[in-house]
Order: structure tokens, then C-alpha cells, then sequence
């Protein structure tokens, strides 16, 4: 069965993707081509075909799929049959694509390296959500990722129900541990960038102790992130806060933990593996 697509899932423009399938077919192609479907495939055949799930999952990066064929058959024939941020069970038909047969299967691999991995990303992400329901928590990712790939994997964290952490160094301040050590201490490295942020500017940054989070609360940053904080030491920040500051655990998050984490009461939780460690969702491409 399949489930309805995520309310208010705003998919990434076309604009953005293309570059990044067109680079992963150049990689692909190579030098001449794909020398095995022009040396066997005549060149006016025609192919339909299926993506279809070979386990279960959500779906994230259609989008993916679908110029990866145009790209090399502009005039091929895609049609969906889910929605990124749909659940879907072994055997469901993804999408059916209809075009010249050579640039079908040209095209597979690509489309199913993409497609499959940010399914995964979004069905990891969907356990993780899974284990927070009831609690106020939210999941986000963080800035763990595939490089030159990290607007469709966090793309990929919305279809499961997730949300982001900033997207690059430049969007967001986070100071870091080594940025505290650098600077003397949590509350100088906050009153050093207070000086430097625009007002649009959210802060955020790390503390590993609860004398940390005193200090840093006496500075209103916008966001503490409490990492490797123990269940006691989370809920007695919680109390410490009173709502002064968004509060984001970090570090020892898996999916044996994150639900006892949710119900101390932080905010959010961020993730590192729902990025860097997502196993595939196994999709085929099948002649239909």
C-alpha cells in the first residue's frame, strides 16, 4: 500500500538537479559512450520499463530518475506512480518510463545510484521519526554528507518526515567545541560573534557539561546543542533552560537510543547517520 506524500514536501527545482546528473552520466559514459548498447541495441528500438521497490521504504528523488532519462532522450516518456515522501511496500511500481532503448539503459544505472540512495536517506529517516512519536522532538540531519550531493540528501531527510540543520558554514553560526577552546571559553566565543552576526543570523553553540550550558544561557544564544549529554544530564538541562533557549542533542543518536533521548525533552535531535550511514532502498529497473 501506499501512503500519502508528505503535506507541504516542496520538491527541489529541476535547475538544481540537472548539473548533478548530467556530471554523474559524464562519469558514467565516459569516453564513448555506452559501448554495449549501441554494439547490441538497434538504434530505433524502444524500451518501457518499471522502477519498482524491492523492499520496503519512502520515496525521495523522482526527480532524479526522471532527468537522467531526459538527459539523454529529451523526448522519453516518464510517469510516476508514487510521490516523494510516499511509504511503499515490496513491489511497488514507482514509476514507468518509456523511451529509446539505448538511452533507457544508458541512463540505469545512474537513475538507480541516485534514486536508491535518497530513498534510503528518507526511509532511515522515517525510522528515526518513528521512534520520536509522542515526544516534542524533531529530527534533523546535519552537514555529514555526500559531497556535492547534500541539497538532495537533505532533500531526502524532508520525504522522512525530517528536518535540516544548516545547509553550509555560511547560513548559520554553530561554534563548535574547538571553536570554544580557541576562544577561551563559551561565553567570550559568544560574545565575539555577537559582535560579528547580522540580525538575521540564528545562533547556535556547543556545550558538553552543564556548567558549559550555565554559561552559555547567560549569553541567549538562540540554539545549545548539548553533546554526549547522559539522559540525567538532558533532562536536568531541560530544567536548567526553561525554554530560554532552543535546546538540540547530538552524538551517541541511534535508533536504540533516540527514544529515550526524545523523552527527556529536548527540541531537536541531529542525526549524523541519517546521511552518512543510510543504507540503500534496493529498487530495480525491469523491463516491462
Amino acid at each position: 500500500m501506499k501512503a500519502a506524500a508528505r503535506e507541504g514536501l516542496a520538491p527541489l527545482p529541476d535547475l538544481m538537479i540537472a548539473p548533478l546528473v548530467r556530471a554523474a552520466l559524464e562519469e558514467d559514459l565516459g569516453r564513448a559512450g555506452d559501448i554495449t548498447s549501441s554494439a547490441c541495441i538497434p538504434a530505433g528500438a524502444r524500451l518501457e520499463a518499471a522502477f519498482v521497490a524491492r523492499k520496503p521504504g519512502v520515496v525521495a528523488g523522482l526527480a532524479c530518475a526522471r532527468l537522467a532519462l531526459a538527459s539523454l532522450d529529451p523526448g522519453a516518456d516518464f510517469r510516476a506512480r508514487a510521490a516523494d515522501g510516499d511509504t511503499v511496500s515490496p513491489g511497488a511500481v514507482l514509476a514507468v518510463i518509456e523511451g529509446h532503448a539505448r538511452a533507457v539503459l544508458s541512463a540505469e544505472r545512474v537513475a538507480l545510484n541516485l534514486f536508491s540512495r535518497l530513498c534510503g536517506v528518507a526511509t532511515l529517516t522515517a525510522a528515526y521519526v518513528a521512534r520520536t512519536a509522542g515526544t516534542r522532538a524533531r529530527i534533523i540531519d546535519t552537514r555529514k554528507t555526500t559531497p556535492l550531493l547534500r541539497a538532495l540528501e537533505k532533500y531526502a531527510v524532508r520525504c522522512g518526515g525530517g528536518a535540516n540543520h544548516r545547509f553550509g558554514l555560511d547560513d548559520a553560526i554553530l561554534i563548535k567545541d574547538n571553536h570554544v577552546a580557541a576562544c577561551g571559553g563559551v561565553g567570550e566565543a559568544l560574545r565575539l560573534v555577537r559582535e560579528h552576526a547580522g540580525h538575521m543570523v540564528k545562533i547556535e553553540v556547543e556545550v558538553d557539561s552543564l556548567d558549559q550550558l550555565r554559561e552559555a544561557l547567560e549569553h541567549r544564544p538562540d540554539v545549545i546543542m548539548l553533546d554526549n549529554f547522559a539522559l540525567p544530564d538532558l533532562e536536568a538541562a531541560v530544567a536548567l533552560a526553561a525554554g530560554r533557549a532552543v535546546l538540540e542533542a547530538s552524538g551517541g543518536v541511534d535508533l536504540t537510543t533516540v527514544q529515550a533521548i526524545a523523552r527527556t525533552g529536548v527540541d531537536y535531535i541531529s542525526v549524523g547517520a541519517l546521511t552518512h550511514s543510510a543504507p540503500i532502498l534496493d529498487i530495480g529497473l525491469d523491463a516491462v
